[in-house]
C-alpha cells in the first residue's frame, strides 16, 4: 500500500484513531467535558482530511474500499450529522447519573461504520462497516437505562438488526455462487444476460434488499422504528434517521447504480412497492400518534419511500436528487431531534404533545425553529424540504414512473395534516398546570439550532450553489 493509498484512507483513520484516543483519556481521566472536546476535535480533523484526500481521487484501495468524490461527499454529510449530535449530546447528557464518555467511544465508532459503508465497494467491508454501526446503536439505544422503554428499544434493535444481518449473508453468498465475486463493480461487469433472470442472483439480490429494508425501515420492514425511536436517547434518536439511515441510502445507491438496478426485472417492481408501501404505512399510522418521536419516527419511514423514488428513476439526475434530498432531510430531522433534545429533562425526554403545547409563549425562538424544521420536512416552500421535494419529482417525471410521482404527491398532502398539528399545539394557548418548564439552554446548543435553521432556509431559498456541487461531484458516480 502507497503513500497516496494510505492518503485516501485519511478520514477513515482519523475516525478510528479518535475512538482510540478518547478510549485512552476516558481510562486515565474521567472528565465529560474533555471527552466532548476531544470527540469533536476528531469529527473537525476528520471533514477537513477530505479536502486533502481530493488530491487523490478517485482510488480504489484494494478491492474492499473505493475512495471518490462520491465517497467523500456523504462523509462530509455523515461527519457534519455526527458533530452536531455530538454538540447536542453534551448539554443531553450532562447532570445525568451513571458513565457519561464511553457514549462518545460508541457514536465515533458508529459513525466510522458508517463511513465505511459509504466508500464501501466490496460484499465484505459492506457487512464489516454494518456490524460496527449496528454494534454500537445496539448499547447507544439503551445507554441510560432509565425507563424500560429504553431497554425494549435496545433488545428490538438487536433481535431485528441480527436477523436482517443473516439475510444479508446468506444474499451474498447466492450472489457469489452465481457470479464468483462480491466485489460491486465486477459483479455488474459479470452481470449478463442470463445472469440477470438467473434465480440465484435474483433471490440473492431480494434477500439483500430485505436485510438492507431493515436497517433503513422501510415498510414492511419498519416495525422496530417507533419503538425504537421513542426508547432511544434523542440524540442517538437523530443519528439514527440521519447518518445511519443516509449511510445504508448512499451504498444501495452506489451498488444500484452500477448494475442499474432497472436491467433486473422481477427488482424494480419489489422496490417500486416497497417505496409505495412505505410513503402510505409511514404518513397514515403518523395520524395517530401522539408522541412527538414516533411521529417522526413514520415520517421518516415516508421519507426514505420518497427517496425511494428517485433512487428507481436512475443516472446522474437521480443520484443528484436523492444527495440533495439527503442533506434537506438531515437538516430538518437534527433541528426537529435537537429541539426535543434540548426541552428534555434529565429523567425523561419532552417527547408529548401536551409537553410542546404553548411553548411559544415560553420559548418562541425555540418553536419558531421547530416550526420551521416541520414545515420543511412537510415540503413548503422556501424551505429546503420543498427543493428536494421537487427534485425526486424531476427525477420521477424524467424517468416516466407517475405512479410513484401521483402517490409521492398523494402523501405530502397527507403529512401535512400532523406536521401542522404539532405546529399549532406550539402555538397553544396552554393551561397553567399543563405548562411544562423549558429547562435551561446551552449556549452551544443555541448556535448549532441557529446554524442549521439558517442552512435551512438556504437550502431552500438559494439552493444553486449545492446542486451545482452535486452535479459535478456525486453525479462522477454514472
Amino acid at each position: 500500500m502507497g503513500a497516496d493509498d494510505l492518503l485516501a484512507l485519511l478520514p477513515l483513520l482519523v475516525i478510528a484513531a479518535a475512538s482510540v484516543v478518547v478510549m485512552l483519556a476516558v481510562a486515565f481521566y474521567r472528565k465529560h467535558m474533555l471527552t466532548v472536546q476531544l470527540t469533536l476535535g476528531g469529527l473537525a480533523i476528520a471533514f477537513i482530511s477530505l479536502f486533502a484526500v481530493a488530491s487523490v481521487v478517485p482510488r480504489k484501495v484494494t478491492p474492499l474500499i473505493i475512495m471518490d468524490s462520491y465517497a467523500l461527499f456523504y462523509m462530509g454529510l455523515i461527519f457534519a450529522a455526527s458533530f452536531v449530535v455530538t454538540i447536542l449530546s453534551y448539554g443531553y447528557i450532562e447532570g445525568r447519573e451513571g458513565r457519561q464518555d464511553e457514549y462518545y467511544i460508541l457514536l465515533l465508532l458508529a459513525t466510522l461504520g458508517s463511513a465505511v459503508l459509504v466508500s464501501s465497494n466490496h460484499f465484505a467491508s459492506f457487512f464489516l462497516g454494518l456490524q460496527i454501526l449496528s454494534i454500537s446503536l445496539y448499547v447507544l439505544i439503551a445507554y441510560f437505562r432509565v425507563s424500560e422503554l429504553g431497554n425494549e428499544a435496545g433488545i428490538k434493535y438487536l433481535i431485528l438488526a441480527a436477523s436482517s444481518a443473516s439475510f444479508l449473508l446468506f444474499g451474498m453468498a447466492l450472489v457469489y455462487a452465481q457470479l464468483g465475486t462480491m466485489e460491486f463493480s465486477l459483479i455488474a461487469q459479470r452481470s449478463t444476460a442470463a445472469d440477470m433472470r438467473s434465480a440465484l442472483l435474483l433471490a440473492g439480490l431480494i434477500l439483500i434488499t430485505v436485510g438492507a429494508g431493515f436497517k433503513l425501515a422501510v415498510a414492511p420492514f419498519h416495525m422496530w422504528t417507533p419503538d425504537v425511536y421513542e426508547g432511544a436517547p434523542a440524540p442517538v434518536s437523530a443519528f439514527i434517521a440521519t447518518v445511519s439511515k443516509g449511510a445504508m441510502l448512499a451504498l444501495l445507491l452506489r451498488y444500484f447504480t452500477l448494475v442499474d438496478i432497472r436491467t433486473f426485472g422481477p427488482l424494480f417492481p419489489v422496490f417500486t412497492a416497497i417505496a409505495i408501501a412505505s410513503m402510505f404505512t409511514g404518513n397514515l399510522l403518523a395520524l395517530f400518534q401522539d408522541n412527538i418521536k414516533r411521529i417522526l419516527a413514520y415520517s421518516s419511514i415516508a421519507h426514505l419511500g420518497y427517496m425511494l423514488v428517485a433512487f428507481l428513476a436512475s443516472g446522474a439526475l437521480a443520484v443528484a436528487a436523492v444527495s440533495y434530498y439527503l442533506i434537506a432531510y438531515f437538516v430538518a430531522i437534527l433541528g426537529a431531534f435537537g429541539v426535543i433534545t434540548l426541552m428534555s429533562g434529565k429523567v425523561k425526554d419532552a417527547d408529548t404533545l401536551d409537553e410542546f403545547r404553548g411553548l411559544a409563549g415560553r420559548r418562541p425562538w425555540l418553536s419558531g425553529i421547530f416550526t420551521a424544521m416541520l414545515l420543511s420536512l412537510a415540503g413548503i416552500p422556501l424551505t429546503a424540504g420543498f427543493i428536494g421535494k421537487f427534485y425526486i419529482v424531476t427525477a420521477g417525471v424524467g424517468s416516466a414512473l407517475w405512479l410513484l410521482v401521483l402517490v409521492l404527491a398523494v402523501n405530502s398532502a397527507i403529512s401535512l395534516v400532523y406536521y401542522l398539528r404539532i405546529v399549532a399545539a406550539l402555538y397553544a394557548r396552554s393551561l397553567a398546570e399543563e405548562a411544562v418548564a423549558a429547562p435551561h439552554l446551552s449556549l452551544a446548543g443555541g448556535i448549532v439550532m441557529a446554524v442549521l435553521t439558517l442552512l435551512l432556509v438556504w437550502l431552500g431559498v438559494y439552493p444553486s450553489p449545492f446542486i451545482r456541487m452535486l452535479q459535478t461531484t456525486v453525479a462522477r458516480l454514472i
